[in-house]
C-alpha cells in the first residue's frame, strides 16, 4: 500500500484515448512519480518478452508466442526508433534473451541459439549455432529466463511445469552455463516461475523474482524476492511458499532446509523483469536500488500490480517498496510490464506483454520540464 505522502510524488504522465466498441473514446492514464517522463518506443511487437541491450545500443526485444526476436535501432540517440529488423522468426517460444560480447543468446524449448556478431549483420542475422542440446521441453508452462552472470557464464532460470508440482531437475532451477563448453552447474532448485535476476552491485549477489502458485486466493501465497548466498540451496517450492505458507498437496521432506525470501511481495502481483539501476541519469536516490516490473494479476477478484516499483536496500536489506510507474487505471491494466533493460543513456526500456509495446522511462532534465506529453494510439 503506497502512502499518502509518495501518492503525491504520482502524476499523470501521457494518455491513451481508446475506443470503445460503441466507439466512444475513453481516456486512460499511466502515471509516474514526478520528474520522471515515459514514451512509447516501439509497438506492434506481439507479446514482448525479454529485453536485451547489445553493445551499439540495439535494443532486442523476446517475443514467446510470435516466435520473433526483434532488433530496433535508435541511430541518432533521440529517443526514438529509426529502423527494425527481424531477427529471428518461426522460433519455438523465444522469450528468454541475452547479450554478451557481440552476440545474441536465445532460449527455445529445448535448446539454447547464439547469434554471432549480430549488430554488425542485423540485415542478414545468418543460421545460428546451437550451444546447448539440455534444456527441456514444454515451455508452454516452463517459464525461462537468461542474464550473464560476473563471471561470464550463462545463467537460465527454468520454471516449473505446472501450478504446483513436484518436478524433476533441471525443473524449477537455476543453472549456469559455460557458452564455450557446455558445462552446467545448478545454482539454485524449489523455485516455480523465475522471469527476472540480477547481481547486486556491491556484493555481486544473485537475486531473483519467484512468482508464486495460483488459485489460494486473493492473498496467498506472497510473490518473492530470493537471494543467493549458497549455491544449490533450496528455495521451498513446492513444499513452502514465501516464508511460511505451507503446501496442502506436498509434504516437505523431514531433512530439507529451505531458504525463505530475502522480501515478500504481495500475493499476484507476478514479479518478472527485475535490475539494479546502475545507470547515472536517475536521482541519486535511484543508483544501485533494485527495479521490479510487476506483470499483474490474473486470477484475483480485484487487480493488483501492473506496476514498476523500487525496492530501496540497505546492508542487503529491503526497507521499503514505491512506485516509479503504474499501468494501472482502476481496474483497466493499459499495459502488463515484463521485461526491463537499461539503456546507455540511463533511460530505462520496458516490455509490455499485454499490448506489444515497449516504453522508454527517463528522468526529465529542467529543459525537458515542460515538454509535451505523447500519447498512444492502440
Amino acid at each position: 500500500m503506497l502512502s499518502n505522502t509518495h501518492l503525491g510524488r504520482l502524476l499523470i504522465a501521457c494518455f491513451a484515448c481508446l475506443a470503445t466498441q460503441t466507439q466512444a473514446e475513453q481516456t486512460m492514464t499511466i502515471t509516474v512519480t514526478k520528474g520522471f517522463g515515459i514514451t512509447q518506443y516501439a509497438s506492434e511487437l506481439e507479446d514482448a518478452k525479454q529485453l536485451a541491450v547489445g553493445d551499439n545500443g540495439t535494443l532486442f526485444v523476446g517475443s514467446g508466442k510470435g516466435g520473433t526476436i526483434t532488433a530496433l535501432v535508435d541511430s541518432n540517440n533521440d529517443g526514438r526508433v529509426d529502423r527494425r529488423y527481424v531477427v529471428g522468426k518461426g522460433l519455438d517460444n523465444p522469450e528468454a534473451i541475452a547479450f554478451h560480447k557481440g552476440h545474441l543468446y536465445v532460449a527455445l524449448d529445448d535448446k539454447i541459439l547464439r547469434y554471432e556478431e549480430i549488430e554488425q549483420r542485423l540485415r542478414r542475422p545468418g543460421r545460428p549455432k546451437e550451444i546447448y542440446s539440455k534444456l527441456p521441453g514444454d515451455t508452454k508452462k516452463s517459464a525461462r529466463y537468461m542474464a550473464f552472470g560476473p563471471d561470464g557464464r550463462l545463467y537460465i532460470a527454468i520454471g516449473a511445469p505446472c501450478n504446483v508440482c513436484e518436478a524433476e531437475s533441471p525443473f524449477g532451477s537455476v543453472i549456469a552455463i559455460d557458452v564455450d563448453t557446455g558445462a552446467s552447474e545448478q545454482i539454485a532448485t524449489g523455485v516455480r516461475s523465475v522471469r527476472g535476476m540480477d547481481w547486486a552491485p556491491e556484493d555481486g549477489k544473485l537475486w531473483f523474482a519467484d512468482i508464486g502458485r495460483d488459485w489460494m486466493g486473493d492473498n496467498l501465497p506472497p510473490d518473492e524476492i530470493n537471494r543467493i548466498d549458497i549455491k544449490g540451496m533450496h528455495y521451498g517450492f513446492p513444499y513452502v511458499h514465501a516464508s511460511n505458507v505451507i503446501e496442502p498437496a506436498y509434504e516437505k521432506p523431514e531433512n530439507l532446509k529451505v531458504v525463505s525470501p530475502v522480501y515478500e511481495l504481495p500475493a499476484h502481483v507476478s514479479p518478472m523483469g527485475m535490475l539494479f539501476y546502475r545507470g547515472e541519469q536517475f536521482p541519486a536516490e535511484y543508483h544501485n536500488q533494485l527495479l521490479v516490473a510487476e506483470n499483474g494479476s490474473w486470477n484475483r477478484s480485484s487487480k493488483i500490480g501492473y506496476q514498476i516499483v523500487v525496492l530501496t536496500l540497505d546492508q542487503g536489506e529491503v526497507k521499503r517498496r514505491e512506485t516509479l510507474i503504474s499501468f494501472l487505471d482502476g481496474e483497466f491494466p493499459v499495459a502488463r510490464p515484463y521485461g526491463m533493460a537499461l539503456g546507455a543513456d540511463g533511460s530505462l526500456f520496458i516490455s509490455d506483454d499485454l499490448k506489444g509495446n515497449v516504453y522508454r522511462f527517463f528522468y526529465r532534465h529542467e529543459a525537458e520540464e515542460e515538454a509535451p506529453t505523447q500519447e498512444e494510439q492502440p
